[in-house]
């Protein structure tokens, strides 16, 4: 049977075909007859990771990329890896991607020493795997994780240094350096101050300790003086300590009382103070006896020959002696009192 030409170029299209979507998914790192495993680790970041890129163990490429897939938010990708090398992988092992900026970026995996191995299609520990990331890789590789803490370490340094560089933050920063060369001038003169006062020759404090050291002096040399005065005065506080203060006490109280008789026989007729005190009959006899005397006066004033007689021929004396005192003593009547 004679083929056409059409058929034969179906069919070698069909061929051709085939073999570039085998050959397209050997670039891509899939195999359709292979056993080999598949591995599977989550990443926040895979740092441009890319289909095909390569796996390695110590060096060695054991696989490749196979398929990178993520949700909708890019919170956690997923990349799947195929591994051609016939090798058991440790459970506890670790998938890091080893960014190159001058070549391909590729999984690095750090074999753990779990006695059990991972499964076909098993998940494989990753830089964003739970809180065993750190301590299992710093087991497996210590230069490793110190590098890891040291580049988190720089990464929040250029953070913080991003921070500085903020218009607000400038701003503060120039307020702050302001308020430290305020600070700072006025540590100037503090220092200044002080220096003056701690002067040896002419300083306040110099001068307060020297007065301090005579003060010492005076009483180191007036010690005896001092003592004789503490003397005195323990005997002293030692005889008030021995006096009868109530003896005193009663004697002052029956004295007060005593005065307080006395004023209060004052204060009545029943006695003889207390006549002369209270009783206006003396007065009035008092004033009676001083009007007297002043009519006795007036009337030796007024007619004085009466009383004073001097007469070569004997004549008498005829006036009337004064019945009635005169004005200035006519308000002043004399009271007898009657006693029954």
């Amino acid at each position: 049977m004679k083929i056409s030409n059409e058929t034969k170029v179906g069919a070698i299209a069909v061929v051709a075909v085939a073999l570039l979507i085998l050959g397209f998914n050997f670039l891509k790192g899939k195999k359709l007859w292979s056993h080999d495993t598949m591995i599977t680790g989550k990443y926040g970041n895979v740092q441009g990771l890319q289909n095909s890129n390569p796996i390695v163990i110590n060096g060695l490429q054991v696989g490749t990329v196979y398929k990178i897939s993520t949700d909708k938010d890019m919170r956690q990708i997923m990349v799947d890896m195929n591994i051609t090398k016939d090798i058991n992988i440790p459970k506890n092992s670790i998938a890091i991607i080893k960014s190159n900026p001058l070549g391909t970026t590729s999984i690095e995996i750090k074999l753990g020493d779990s006695p059990e191995n991972l499964p076909n299609k098993g998940i494989i520990l990753t830089e964003t795997s739970g809180g065993i990331f750190d301590d299992v890789l710093k087991k497996v590789d210590p230069v490793l994780y110190e590098v890891r803490k040291a580049v988190g370490s720089v990464d929040t340094l250029l953070g913080n240094f991003n921070a500085i560089l903020d218009p607000n933050a400038k701003n503060n920063i120039a307020s702050v350096l302001g308020n430290l060369n305020k600070v700072t001038a006025s540590m100037l003169n503090s220092t200044a101050s002080l220096n003056t006062l701690l002067d040896a020759q002419s300083g306040a404090l110099a001068k307060s300790l020297n007065n301090v050291s005579s003060i010492t002096g005076n009483f180191a040399a007036n010690n005896e003086k001092i003592t004789g005065v503490m003397t005195n005065l323990d005997k002293t506080t030692a005889n008030l300590a021995t006096l009868n203060f109530k003896k005193t006490l009663d004697t002052l109280d029956k004295a007060i009382n005593d005065l307080k008789n006395v004023m209060g026989n004052l204060s009545n007729n029943n006695g003889t103070l207390g006549k002369l005190m209270n009783d206006p009959t003396l007065y009035k006899n008092l004033a009676s006896t001083g009007n007297k005397l002043n009519l006795l006066l007036d009337d030796i004033r007024v007619n004085p020959k009466r009383y004073i007689n001097i007469s070569v021929f004997g004549k008498k004396h005829s006036n009337v002696p004064l019945q009635v005192p005169t004005p200035d003593t006519l308000n002043s009547p004399y009271y007898v009192e009657i006693v029954k």
